[in-house]
Order: C-alpha cells, then sequence, then structure tokens
C-alpha cells in the first residue's frame, strides 16, 4: 500500500487545482516571480519573515536558488513546498506546504504566505483547503496542524474558516529578530473531523 511505502517512494503530485487556483511544486524559472511578490509585500512581511529585516532586497539569483532548495526538498519529501498560482491570470500568489512532517503516523503542519495584493480576496483559504484535502484523502494523514505567531490575525483566521480546532498557545515559542519572545497559536484538525466538518 502507498502508505508502507518509504516516503522518497512515494507519489505526489505534480499539480492540484480548485476552482480559482493551482497549486504545483516550484520549478526553475520561478525565481523571478518569487521575487516579484515579494517586491509587492515587503511592508506587509516585514514582521513575519526574517528575510524582510535585511536592508538589502533578495536578487533574483538568490530567489531562484530558494525555489530550486525547496524543489529539492520536495523530491526528497522532507518539505512538501508548493507555489499557488491564480488559474485565471497566471499570477503567482504565494506559497503553502506540509513541513514538520511525521511519515509514521503521518501527520503534516501546513505553513503559508500570501503576496500582500492578493490578501482579502480568500485565495490563502482555499489554497490551504486544497492541501488538507489532498493530505487526508492521498497522504492519509491522520492530523494536520495550523501553527501561527499569536500577532497574525490574518493567518489565524484561515484555520478558524476550515473548521481546525485551537488546541494551546505555545508561549515565546520563538524571538522577533529584534530577540522579543513571541507565542504560537497551534490549531488541529484530525482525519475524522476533516471528513464530517469540511466535506467535499
Amino acid at each position: 500500500m502507498e502508505k508502507d511505502k518509504a516516503p522518497v517512494l512515494r507519489d505526489l503530485p505534480e499539480e492540484l487545482r480548485s476552482e480559482r487556483v493551482l497549486l504545483r511544486p516550484y520549478r526553475a524559472g520561478d525565481g523571478k516571480a518569487l521575487l516579484e511578490a515579494i517586491d509587492d509585500s515587503r511592508e506587509r512581511l516585514q514582521p513575519w519573515r526574517p528575510y524582510e529585516h535585511s536592508p538589502v532586497p533578495p536578487t533574483e539569483d538568490e530567489t531562484e536558488a530558494y525555489v530550486c532548495s525547496e524543489r529539492e526538498s520536495w523530491n526528497k519529501r522532507e518539505y512538501l513546498s508548493l507555489s499557488i498560482w491564480e488559474r485565471e491570470t497566471g499570477q503567482y500568489l504565494g506559497g503553502v506546504g506540509l513541513y514538520g512532517i511525521r511519515w509514521e503516523v503521518p501527520s503534516f503542519q501546513i505553513g503559508y504566505w500570501l503576496r500582500a495584493s492578493a490578501e482579502g480576496k480568500g485565495y490563502m483559504t482555499e489554497a490551504a483547503r486544497l492541501l488538507c484535502d489532498y493530505a487526508f484523502q492521498r497522504l492519509e494523514a491522520r492530523r494536520v496542524e495550523i501553527r501561527c505567531d499569536t500577532r497574525n490575525v490574518r493567518s489565524a483566521g484561515i484555520p478558524r474558516r476550515l473548521g481546525f480546532v485551537y488546541e494551546e498557545t505555545l508561549h515565546s515559542a520563538s524571538r522577533t529578530p529584534q530577540g522579543d519572545p513571541i507565542g504560537d497559536f497551534v490549531f488541529a484538525m484530525t482525519k475524522a473531523a476533516w471528513t464530517v466538518n469540511v466535506p467535499l
């Protein structure tokens, strides 16, 4: 059975589609689109992503190296990183992925980010729902978590809209680039609850 395979042998999709978004692994050449999205979102991303505190913006070569490393992690089944594209226009919207993977359960955490100009339109909720469907149905996940900075109200709204259960707050779980302690909310969904509460 698929669940008994070594992670590197598991079949993974080259794309996932919903009504408005397409998710696919990063490909060579995606660095330019990623850089444009970072430039579009620098002020919005600054509190959440460490590289946004650098006075020197990343170069296209650096973002291209990043997407190649994400693809390598995908190939090794270490971190399943997907780019998000708007189906109608082909615009790069952001990224979403499965990490903190425990194949023996299986369980996953979902991480995500969205370019500033695409916020408030439901794209990330749609993308996260699509990835949850895949995790529970195809990867036979028993549990999926979403963790987010307690200061990030917009990010915390996504698991709530998808019916995830708030489980706990991890106080002083990490630090800001300035060294201040910050916490994380932990939301979780199980396979049984996803089937009942979030029908396809």
